[in-house]
């Protein structure tokens, strides 16, 4: 007789957290913090690519503090070509004009044919200076604005990290569509040199336009949050505006995750790539133009990129479906010459018994006898009239 009784209660699924994980992550974080803001007041906030990563490392050690050494290796190695690369992307912009005089009168021309009806023939970067730029007063938005220019440095290497640390596969997606965006932006640069609308301010070709990105933290007291930012704008090559990345990358990186993100954010989301559009025209590091440019390539990337993975998909998997079948006739080869007789053509050697009766033509095979069974049984099922 069955007893009933109550089935017993699930095992857990995953590792039980440590006791003292929370406490450990609280206490490394806070660690982390306190040494990014005091080196973010000693030497700036970290623009270049290489200190950048050093901080987004410590970041992750300190998030996962519990994890082995060899984990967090790991993600150096996978890191450091990654930084080599946005290194000599760097590098490689300086060299972009080669001394050739680089375009800004059409950039001009097309920013007041898109803009011109609604701003009195001005460019935009202009016409939004006039309404909201200030020289002897620092507003909110202009300590926004430093604070969104200053995001291009860090949001894609720290939404980068995170996919690292959460899905390695979609990281390499992520990383195959960025390093194709910042090619294709390179390639630009060398084959069409442009500057933004301050150089051409102070070449005669607009009216005053201030260079504003980094004003912003002054008014909070951050005199030296924006110091390797302006040094690195002093090096940099001033004709690598066309096309914007930075609107490019802040519009690649919410497009990335806007499928996995509920439908209610997509306004925060969308809300970032015009808030650095409005940034970067508005401070006069870009025109219009660029920005749309910069979108473009973004689609362009996610189509080119996209449609090469289908391919290689695709070509792995045919690979896959041929490989079966050419290692099962390679082993099939050998193990028929090695078999005398065909497996489908049995002869009377093969059978303990002796001749099977289907051998004789006289007349129909006992097989086909529904009454009883065929000759070809084993004898010691016959019975013994017989």
């Amino acid at each position: 007789m069955a007893v009933l009784t109550d089935s017993p209660p699930p095992a857990p699924a995953g590792p039980t957290a440590s006791p003292d994980g929370g406490r450990r992550r609280v206490v490394a974080m806070a660690i982390w913090g306190i040494a990014f803001v005091a080196a973010w007041f000693a030497i700036g906030l970290p623009t270049d690519p290489a200190y950048a990563f050093l901080w987004i490392w410590a970041g992750t050690i300190a998030w996962h503090s519990s994890r082995p050494w060899r984990s967090h290796l790991r993600f150096a190695r996978d890191w450091i070509p990654v930084v080599l690369l946005l290194a000599a992307y760097n590098l490689s912009r300086g060299f972009a004009d080669n001394g050739a005089t680089p375009h800004a009168m059409e950039l001009i021309v097309a920013d007041r044919f898109l803009t011109g009806w609604a701003t009195g023939g001005e460019v935009p970067t202009i016409w939004l200076q006039q309404h909201l730029y200030r020289p002897d007063q620092v507003h909110w938005w202009d300590v926004a604005v430093s604070w969104i220019y200053f995001s291009h440095f860090v949001a894609t290497l720290a939404a980068a990290a995170v996919l690292w640390l959460r899905d390695r596969a979609r990281w390499g997606a992520y990383m195959r569509r960025w390093g194709f965006l910042c090619a294709a932006g390179l390639a630009t640069y060398f084959l069409y040199p442009a500057a933004p609308p301050w150089w051409a301010a102070q070449n005669g070709l607009l009216s005053d336009v201030a260079r504003i990105s980094t004003r912003g933290w002054k008014e909070i007291g951050m005199h030296g949050a924006g110091n390797l930012l302006n040094a690195g704008q002093i090096a940099s090559n001033p004709v690598a505006a066309m096309p914007s990345l930075h609107t490019a990358f802040a519009l690649f990186v919410v497009l990335f995750f806007l499928r996995v993100t509920r439908k209610r954010w997509w306004p925060l989301l969308l809300a970032y790539p015009l808030a650095m559009t409005f940034t970067l025209i508005y401070s006069g590091e870009h025109y219009l133009i660029d920005v749309l440019v910069g979108w473009a390539y973004v689609g362009l990337t996610f189509l080119v990129v996209g449609l090469a993975e289908h391919w290689w998909a695709a070509r792995r998997a045919r690979r896959a479906a041929l490989a079966p079948a050419g290692e099962a006739a390679t082993a099939a080869g050998p193990a028929r010459a090695a078999d005398a007789t065909p497996a489908d053509a049995a002869t009377p050697a093969a059978n303990p018994a002796g001749p099977t009766p289907t051998a004789d033509p006289a007349g129909p095979t006992p097989t086909a006898d529904p009454a009883g069974p065929t000759p070809a049984t084993d004898p010691a099922t016959v019975p013994a009239d017989r």
